[in-house]
């Protein structure tokens, strides 16, 4: 059986989640806004699901709207707030390593005229409070930060740059995909207004996700047309899909505590044995301040693409970047901003751990991955150079 490494990606269907969601597929098929007996069961069970995942993530179920996507929940919360303040002014703040989801919605509203202020990070993929204290204007609407990098892993100081956003009055949205579900999330504490999430990161279905929207913040719904979620997305619910993120939310919470420390001792064991094994080999991302499921590096000499598949076909299941950019880019733009050559930057892999991860797994792989390794090198007059100049000296 393979070793699926991929779980920033999408994860394997809670199987409590797909028993709770067939008779929403079957039997429970009435439209939830149906004033009759069929539709009482569906609209009771969406409202359960809102409980328990407002309850992950520490809002009240009414400051929940849910999505197809974390992606539509980013672009709802960028687009929608911005809607309904069109006299708070015209700037955006945000990072240059933010998902498409973000980066994309916010390049279509500088077209529309909107200044965008880009903020750079340092070689760990972290920004800092005082960046966005001085980016700060008068006529500053968003900042859109996102909470950990899906590449890399790094976590960004979002306690500390909420502080700074409410105290000047600015809205600030998180987009949390990486996040909930994987390490505890507070949107109070975290201090956001918006934070936009998806149940595939924690073993709910795909196709749904969820945006939180802090109790009196207006935003303009993307959808229109319907009453659903209150007004803010109109379209007939999915409700076993909105149910199955509901169950998979609850176990979550119930493993969060346990299950986090697990994966950092898996990934650092990973990280450690990897940087040993692995000559001229890189780990991106920070140290420090990282998702405990996620080992990132860039390995010289070699293709990224091209090792996704060596270590495929021994069982291993990796990624060499974001699950929706490897097909589009060679280099990622995400090392590119982080200050990485692009001739290291393309041996960009990216492991990620989940639920059914082992021990045995990880040294598994720290067998496998330096024999791969050095069997794509042979065939690199570049690496054969490089060896010869480091026999022969200076």
């Amino acid at each position: 059986m393979a070793i699926y490494l991929d779980h920033i990606a999408a994860t394997a269907l809670s199987q409590r989640a797909v028993a709770a969601m067939l008779p929403y597929l079957s039997d429970y098929y009435g439209n939830p806004q149906s004033r009759h007996g069929m539709g009482e069961v569906p609209k009771k069970g969406i409202e359960t699901a809102r409980l328990q995942v407002s309850q992950l993530i520490g809002c009240e179920p009414r400051e929940l709207v849910f999505t197809a996507s974390g992606s539509e929940a980013n672009n709802m919360a960028i687009k929608g707030v911005l809607a309904a303040y069109p006299k708070k002014g015209r700037h955006i703040i945000t990072t240059l390593i933010e998902h498409y989801s973000v980066a994309h919605p916010i390049k279509s509203l500088e077209q529309q005229g909107y200044e965008v202020t880009w903020l750079p990070v340092d070689a760990t993929g972290r920004i800092s409070p005082k960046q966005v204290a001085e980016a700060i204007r008068e006529d500053t609407v968003l900042v859109s930060i996102l909470h950990a990098n899906n590449e890399v892993g790094t976590l960004q100081p979002l306690e500390e740059i909420g502080a700074i956003t409410q105290e000047a009055g600015i809205f600030l949205h998180t987009d949390a995909v990486a996040t909930v579900g994987v390490i505890p999330f507070d949107c109070n504490r975290l201090n956001v207004d918006l934070a936009g999430f998806s149940a595939q990161q924690f073993y709910g279905p795909k196709g749904m996700g969820a945006l939180y929207i802090r109790r009196g913040t207006r935003t303009h719904p993307l959808i229109a047309g319907g009453i659903q979620e209150e007004g803010r997305r109109a379209g007939t619910e999915n409700v076993a899909g909105i149910v199955g993120m509901g169950i998979a939310a609850w176990e979550m919470m119930a493993r969060l505590s346990d299950e986090s420390p697990r994966l950092r001792a898996l990934r650092d064991r990973l990280i450690s044995g990897l940087l040993e094994k692995v000559p001229f080999i890189h780990l991106t991302g920070d140290k420090e301040h990282r998702l405990p499921h996620v080992a990132s590096f860039a390995v010289e000499y070699l293709d990224g693409e091209a090792l996704i598949k060596s270590l495929e076909q021994e069982g291993i299941l990796a990624a060499s970047g974001s699950s929706c950019s490897t097909d589009a880019l060679k280099i990622s733009p995400v090392l590119t901003a982080m200050g990485l050559p692009g001739n290291i930057a393309q041996g960009a892999i990216v492991m990620s751990l989940g639920l059914e991860t082992s021990e045995d797994d990880i040294e598994t792989v720290l067998s496998v991955f330096p024999e791969c390794v050095e069997k794509m090198r042979t065939v690199s007059p570049l690496y054969a150079e490089r060896l010869s100049s480091l026999k022969n000296g200076p």
